[in-house]
C-alpha cells in the first residue's frame, strides 16, 4: 500500500490537497463553458435565419454569366448583382479589379483571400470544437473531484457531506456533457453551411480567374 511507504502519506495528502484544490476552477470553467454554449447557439439561429441560401443552379448560371461578360466592368456588375453572400462579393470583385497584375500574382491574391475566407470559417469552428473536447473531460473531473471527500463522509457515517458531494458530481457531469453534445451538434451544423460556402467561393473564384485570362 502507498501509505506504508516512507513518504506515502506526504504524497497522497499531497495530491488530495491537488485535486481539491481544481474543484472551484473546474466549476468555475464549466459555467463559462455553459455561458458560451448558449450564446453560440442563439448565434447560429440568427445566422440561419438571416444567411443567404444560395442552390446549385445559381452558382451554376453565374459561373456562365462571368464567362460571357466582355469587359472588366461588365464583369463587376455581373458579380455586383448575383444572388450570393457579400463576403463573396467582395472577394471576387477584388479579384476582377487586380487586371494589372500578370497572371501568377493574380492567382496568389486568389488563393489569398480564399485562405483568409477559409481561417474566418475556421475561427468560428474553433470555439465549440474546443468546448466539444474538453466539455466531457471538464464534466468528469467535476465528477471524480466531490466523489473523494464523499467517500471518506461516508465511512465517518456524515451522509450529508455525501449527498452534497454527490449533487455537485452529477451536477457537473450534466453540464459537461450536455455543453459538449450542443456544441457538437452546431459545430456539425456550421461546418456543412462553410463546407458550402467555401466550395462555392472556389468555384466562382476559378471562373473569374479564367475569365482574366482573356
Amino acid at each position: 500500500m502507498v501509505l506504508n511507504i516512507p513518504g506515502g502519506e506526504f504524497l497522497t495528502g499531497s495530491l488530495d490537497v491537488i485535486s481539491q484544490s481544481l474543484t472551484i476552477p473546474v466549476l468555475v470553467i464549466l459555467l463559462i463553458i455553459v455561458i458560451i454554449s448558449i450564446i453560440t447557439l442563439g448565434g447560429v439561429i440568427a445566422e440561419y435565419t438571416s444567411r443567404r441560401k444560395v442552390p446549385v443552379g445559381t452558382i451554376r448560371d453565374l459561373i456562365y454569366d462571368i464567362n460571357r461578360a466582355d469587359s472588366v466592368e461588365s464583369l463587376k456588375n455581373v458579380i455586383t448583382s448575383a444572388k450570393i453572400p457579400k463576403s463573396q462579393k467582395k472577394a471576387l470583385i477584388e479579384i476582377a479589379s487586380s487586371s494589372e497584375l500578370g497572371v501568377e500574382s493574380r492567382e496568389a491574391l486568389a488563393r489569398k483571400l480564399f485562405e483568409f475566407e477559409e481561417e474566418k470559417t475556421m475561427n468560428s469552428l474553433q470555439k465549440t470544437d474546443i468546448i466539444t473536447r474538453i466539455g466531457p473531460t471538464l464534466g468528469l473531473m467535476g465528477t471524480l473531484i466531490p466523489m473523494g471527500p464523499g467517500l471518506a463522509a461516508l465511512g465517518a457515517g456524515d451522509i450529508n457531506t455525501l449527498a452534497t458531494s454527490l449533487t455537485v458530481a452529477f451536477n457537473t457531469t450534466i453540464v459537461g456533457i450536455g455543453s459538449g453534445a450542443l456544441c457538437y451538434v452546431i459545430g456539425k451544423v456550421r461546418s456543412g453551411w462553410y463546407d458550402r460556402y467555401l466550395s462555392d467561393l472556389d468555384a466562382l473564384i476559378d471562373a473569374v480567374l479564367d475569365r482574366m485570362k482573356r
